[in-house]
């Protein structure tokens, strides 16, 4: 089970976008996702008339390790941890370390 899902709240802790809130647009492999607003780089692109894109200068978001967000805990306004707890029913769910109530996704 995923620590971090697409549509979580995150802050990033290092780099240089720390502090930064975004929300988790897509997992691009087991450890990379992609952070709206977060790691955003210029890129250099070729017009191509065959698909009608224009040439120029376009920001795109770039991958960003997991291990430099966390999740951000509403409750608290701060970053947190993610554990994984085992319900009576044998579901998992998400919970936050510090306060143990689960994640709401």
């Amino acid at each position: 089970m995923n620590k971090l899902k697409t549509g979580d709240q995150v802050i990033v802790l290092t780099g240089r976008d720390k502090g930064k809130r975004g929300t988790v647009s897509a997992r691009v492999d087991d450890s990379h996702l992609l952070v709206d607003g977060v790691n955003v780089a210029k890129k250099h692109v070729k017009p191509n008339p065959m698909k009608g894109t224009t040439g120029g200068i376009v920001d795109k978001t770039m991958p960003i390790h997991q291990s430099n967000v966390a999740i951000f805990n509403p409750a608290s306004g701060k970053a947190d941890r993610v554990g994984i707890k085992l319900l009576a029913d044998g579901k998992k769910v998400r919970v936050y370390k510090s306060s143990g109530e689960e994640i709401k996704a």
